[in-house]
């Protein structure tokens, strides 16, 4: 697909066919995302017809949210009973970088990516003091550390982000940052990481069908960064 000559839609700009959604808050009761499973199946019938290929589920472990992993995969098997469509469906969990995390992390019980790859995330104001120990024991115990939406957190700016790679941590873009979903400092930050090949995936964070409509619908994609998403598929 070629450069856009003007801001277009994700939909529009096709950019949705054959990639791979990895971060989601679509399974169903779990956090504070969707909370019914007509709803959750509504937008994986959107999403499938869009031609999205791989969709990865990551509803929240955290202090406030402390979901156990086998509730997470009991919810996770009763969703893809009720779906039966085509779309590769998989779940791990977005796990804040708190106390919580740090037993999981010690009990290795994680749910994670491919190459167990685990996605993690800070408040958007401060991070952890223990951030970057947190990390390098995550990449000890045999993980592999994915920052979900860094462009959202404030307190980071672009050395932090390259202390971060240079330790092997990957980066997932959050597709409504480059949108203006989470304001301009977002928004610029988001382009100026894409633009660097800083990350690795992206994900709509989706939590409701009408904010991942408006997400996809809204004519605010530019195109010379809608070309540099297609490299993240």
């Amino acid at each position: 697909m070629g450069i856009f000559s003007r801001k277009t839609s994700v939909l529009s700009a096709g950019l949705l066919h054959g990639a791979a959604d990895r971060h989601s808050h679509i399974l169903w009761g779990v956090d504070d995302g969707v909370q019914t499973p007509e709803e959750s199946l509504g937008i994986l019938s959107f999403l499938e017809s869009a031609g999205l290929r791989s969709l990865w589920l990551t509803p929240h472990t955290a202090e406030d949210m402390p979901n156990t992993t086998a509730a997470l995969k009991a919810r996770f098997s009763e969703l893809k009973a009720a779906y039966g469509g085509q779309m590769e469906l998989h779940l791990a969990s977005e796990y804040m970088l708190d106390t919580l995390y740090e037993k999981h992390l010690a009990e290795k019980d994680l749910l994670t990516m491919e190459d167990d790859m685990v996605l993690v995330e800070t408040s958007t104001w401060n991070p952890p003091i223990n951030m970057e120990e947190l990390l390098r024991d995550t990449m000890s115990a045999g993980y592999r550390p994915l920052l979900a939406h860094p462009e959202r957190y404030r307190y980071m700016e672009e050395d932090d982000y390259s202390r971060l790679t240079d330790m092997g941590v990957k980066l997932q873009l959050n597709l409504p940052s480059l949108l203006g979903f989470y304001g301009d400092t977002a928004r610029k930050k988001a382009g100026m990481l894409l633009k660097k090949g800083m990350y690795t995936f992206w994900g709509s964070d989706c939590h409701r069908m009408a904010s991942l409509r408006r997400q996809y619908d809204t004519k605010e994609l530019n195109p010379k960064l809608g070309s540099l998403l297609e490299l993240l598929k």
